[in-house]
């Protein structure tokens, strides 16, 4: 590819860039002049967003009616209610793709979906591991206590 030779360490651009006279620094060469070792960059780990536990009862009514339904296999009020929740942020302990699925808790005067959810874990959607709430669109979750 045209670019490749631009990306690689000894690739065009640098080799360009110093027959301009331009001075090439790369962030190793800058760790190796101030004494650094060399860093072994690695993904950051997932924040902490599952925070405690919240009793079913502590619950919204909507929530709790939303639980009901995900037990008895609904009907649920919105299309995308029971797709998988693909947990891309990773705020949920990892598990294999289609574990997670997401359910809607209705949001009174809302004129969309809102930011409530429910999200279940399990084989058996009817009889799922565990269930978190979240009442910020999944920027954080609790653990359900049926």
């Amino acid at each position: 590819m045209f670019w490749t030779g631009f990306a690689s360490p000894g690739g065009k651009l640098r080799q360009a860039l110093r027959s301009w006279g331009a001075v090439v620094v790369t962030a190793s060469s800058l760790a190796a002049g101030a004494g650094i070792a060399p860093v072994a960059w690695a993904r950051p780990p997932a924040p902490a967003a599952v925070a405690g536990e919240v009793a079913l009862t502590a619950l919204p009514p909507q929530a709790q009616t939303t639980y009901r339904l995900i037990l008895n296999g609904g009907p649920f009020p919105y299309e995308k209610d029971g797709s998988v929740f693909g947990n891309r942020e990773r705020l949920l302990p990892a598990r294999a793709r289609g574990y997670y699925r997401e359910y809607t808790v209705k949001t009174p005067r809302a004129r969309n979906r809102g930011a409530r959810r429910i999200v279940c874990g399990g084989q058996r959607p009817t009889q799922p591991d565990t269930c978190y709430y979240s009442d910020d669109h999944y920027a954080r979750f609790r653990t359900i206590t049926p």
